[in-house]
This record gives structure tokens, C-alpha cells and sequence, in this order.
């Protein structure tokens, strides 16, 4: 009786995984990994009671790791099943805790076409990720990231946390978390991975206007509205506009990026809010917007900026109709109160701008797709400016291809051709992997 049960959800699981195919794969990694966990959560307490039944040396057919393993490239994690306590064995219908390893990481190659002599290799990024389910409903999340290969006081690697909270479900499918979390903007910030992307380096407007990987610390809340149209709310950390620093391009680069805090000792006197929305009601399409916005002064004593609030948004769509993969970004920034404080500087080459923005196209095609690889060639335009009434708009074209080879290898390639400054003109390779 109970075999027969656990065979229904292994059904279950298999249609799961038949939704989370490629024509599925508009839903954002948050949606999928919450499905995913609800059912191998389901799998291991089915586990639990079959195992209570069974006679002593006998093994359960099928647990986490099988439920993930169905649900194939949307969450290609190896999932380890905690050995059950006494409680557990007394209690069998209790869902097994369950802990998951995931992991991603992407060795890249830039050389400048006008100056070969810069060309680079570079470890971009290692990260490891450890989630924890401490019951169905209940769940632990973290990622460790390590950038530029190696992390030292006289080295450019970092070391840094880059996620770290816990997560309840409630019914109807809100979910509540607090800890250090992603903010969910744009289509890259919570969907980052090597494979999840196209090109072999992520895409300007996404980290020069949206500063991904962007994460703060604080409470969120998410759920559905039904009709395919989900929810995202906060209440955060926010941006610190004291770490501005005049005499450094850092900030020209991306504004936001330089004034993060990451979680580090993180100044809270002001906080900020966020919320999302995305619609996915058509087969396929993926429609949405998002908006960020909080005060940066924090009361600082003498500091001229005291009352300075800064608002990002985003509107954002994808469309994934066959073999095509079309989307399309818009987002905009704006650092309020900042007169007095430019006024402040002497001779700051780098002032901090009133507003900054950007937009992308990007159009993809699956050319060859079999059981082992995947080619996608795809082409990118993109314009931005990190810094309006300072500098000038840069416009980027970028065309290549993703060579994916099994469930979670890419072999990127590509060729980047800026319109402002020519210098910058590259080609670009890379290897990316995800799990």
C-alpha cells in the first residue's frame, strides 16, 4: 500500500519534471526550487514511513536526491538524506531533514582587440551553496562565493557570504525569510549562474545599473495571486552614499555597486523596501517590474547628505516561443539631495550622479539540441550611462554562443564592440559549470 503510494509521487515527480522542462523555463529559480524542495520534502517523509515498515536492512526506492534528479536541469543539486533520530523513528510520519549541496563557478578569458598585451585569464567566481531542510515547510539557504581566485590583503580575490537566511511556508503558498537574501530585480540578480545566462560575462545594465549580485539583509515576504501572477515584498538594508568615494571611477562603473553594504556591518539607521511583481499566465512569457527605495544618509553627523534617497525599478520581459529566446530590460536610477554633497568635494573628478540608466535586447536561438549538447547563438545590444549629465551613453553589441554540454557545462564564446569607447572592444571565452 504504501509502495504504491510512494510509486504516485515519483508519478508526481515526473510530471513535476516534465513542467520544469525548457518550454517551462520562464519561471524565475526561486519558484522552481520552492516546487522542487516542497516535493522531495513530500518523497522523504513517504521515505520515512515505508523504511518504518519495512524489515530491518531494507531500503526505500526513492528519496530527495530521486526528486531532484527527475526534476533534471531546473535544480541539478546531489542532495544527501540525514540519518533519522530516535524521534524520527518513533515518529515516521515526520518529513526527514535533508541537507543540499549546489554549487557554481566560471573560468574566463578577455582580449582587448586594440591591445592584446591586456589580455587576461581570470578565476571570476567559486561558489558553494548549502541549503538545509529542516522540515517541509522550514529551510535554511547559503552560498559562499570566492571571486578572483585568490583572497588576500595584497590580492584583488574576495571572499564574502553571498546569501544566508531562513525561509518558512505558510499556506497558500506565502513564504516569509529574514537573513541575507537577493534582491529580486531584473532577470539576472536571482538567476546568475554561468548557465542561466548568455555571453561570457554578465550583461552591463544588469551590474552597472542593477549592481548584481545585489543582496541586502533584512525580511521578505512572497506569494502568488494566482493566474500565473507572483509577488515580492522587503523590508532591507539599503545603500550607504558615505562610501562615495570622488577621487575613484569605481563609482562611474556602477554607482550602486561602489555604495553597497553586502551584509558587512551594514549601517541601518535608514532602511529601505522593495517589491516585485511577475506575470508568467501566457505559455512561455514572462512579464514584470520591480522597484527598490530608501534613504543612504543615515543621519551621519556632517555629512551633506543626510536626507539622500536613492530608487532603482526595472521592467523586464522574456518570451520563449520554440527554439527562440527573446527579453528584453529596462532600469533606472536616482540618487536624490546630491548638490550639497558634490559641492563638498574638492577636486572630485567622479561626482555622484542624480540619475543613471539603461536598457537591453537580446534575442537567442537553440541551432542544435541533442541529449548530450546544446547550441545556442545569441545576440545582445545594450545602451547605459552610469552617469547622466556626467558622461556619455555607451553602446555595446555583443554576439556569441552557449555550447552546453550535458545537464550543467556551458562553453561560451563571444565578441563585444563598444561605440564609445573602442578601446574596449574584446573577444571573450569562457567555461562555466552549475549544480
Amino acid at each position: 500500500m504504501r509502495e504504491a503510494a510512494l510509486n504516485r509521487t515519483l508519478i508526481a515527480a515526473a510530471i513535476a519534471a516534465a513542467l520544469l522542462s525548457p518550454a517551462h523555463a520562464h519561471a524565475s529559480e526561486a519558484d522552481l526550487m520552492a516546487r522542487i524542495d516542497k516535493l522531495a520534502a513530500e518523497l522523504a517523509q513517504m521515505k520515512a514511513e515505508l523504511k518504518a515498515n519495512q524489515p530491518a536492512g531494507a531500503v526505500a526506492q526513492a528519496g530527495p536526491a530521486q526528486a531532484r534528479a527527475l526534476a533534471g536541469e531546473a535544480a541539478p543539486a546531489a542532495s544527501v538524506q540525514a540519518a533519522p533520530t530516535a524521534s524520527a523513528q518513533a515518529e515516521p510520519a515526520a518529513a526527514a531533514a535533508s541537507t543540499v549541496l549546489t554549487g557554481y563557478g566560471e573560468v574566463n578569458y578577455n582580449r582587448p582587440t586594440r591591445n592584446a598585451s591586456a589580455a587576461q585569464t581570470d578565476v571570476r567566481r567559486a561558489v558553494i551553496g548549502i541549503e538545509h531542510r529542516f522540515d517541509e515547510k522550514t529551510k535554511m539557504v547559503s552560498e559562499f562565493e570566492w571571486e578572483h581566485a585568490i583572497a588576500s590583503a595584497t590580492d584583488a580575490g574576495e571572499s564574502e557570504v553571498e546569501q544566508l537566511y531562513v525561509e518558512r511556508e505558510f499556506a497558500n503558498g506565502l513564504r516569509a525569510k529574514a537573513g541575507l537574501f537577493l534582491i529580486p530585480a531584473g532577470l539576472l540578480n536571482t538567476n546568475h549562474e554561468p548557465t542561466a545566462y548568455y555571453g561570457v560575462e554578465r550583461n552591463f545594465v544588469e551590474t552597472a545599473i542593477i549592481p548584481s549580485t545585489w543582496r541586502e539583509a533584512g525580511v521578505g515576504l512572497s506569494g502568488e495571486l494566482g493566474e500565473g501572477l507572483s509577488w515580492d515584498a522587503g523590508l532591507t538594508t539599503g545603500f550607504d552614499l558615505a562610501k562615495w568615494d570622488p577621487a575613484s571611477a569605481e563609482g562611474r562603473e556602477s554607482p550602486l555597486g561602489s555604495i553597497h553594504q553586502e551584509g558587512q556591518l551594514a549601517k541601518s539607521r535608514d532602511l529601505s523596501v522593495h517589491g516585485a511583481l511577475n506575470w508568467r499566465g501566457v505559455p512561455g512569457l514572462l512579464v514584470g517590474g520591480s522597484l527598490f527605495s530608501g534613504k543612504a544618509g543615515h543621519k551621519a553627523e556632517g555629512f551633506a547628505a543626510q536626507d539622500a534617497r536613492i530608487t532603482v525599478w526595472d521592467l523586464h520581459t522574456r518570451y520563449t516561443p520554440g527554439p527562440w529566446d527573446l527579453s528584453a530590460l529596462y532600469a533606472r536610477g536616482h540618487i536624490g539631495d546630491v548638490a550639497a554633497l558634490n559641492a563638498s568635494f574638492e577636486n572630485g573628478a567622479y561626482p555622484v550622479p542624480g540619475s543613471f540608466a539603461g536598457w537591453y535586447l537580446q534575442a537567442a536561438y537553440a541551432l542544435l539540441k541533442s541529449a548530450d549538447y546544446s547550441l545556442n547563438p545569441f545576440v545582445r545590444y545594450e545602451q547605459f550611462n552610469t552617469a547622466r549629465g556626467y558622461a556619455s551613453d555607451e553602446k555595446v553589441t555583443t554576439a556569441g554562443a552557449n555550447l552546453r554540454v550535458g545537464e550543467g557545462v556551458v562553453l561560451k564564446a563571444d565578441y563585444q564592440k563598444f561605440a564609445t569607447d573602442r578601446t574596449r572592444d574584446r573577444l571573450n571565452l569562457g567555461v562555466g559549470f552549475s549544480y
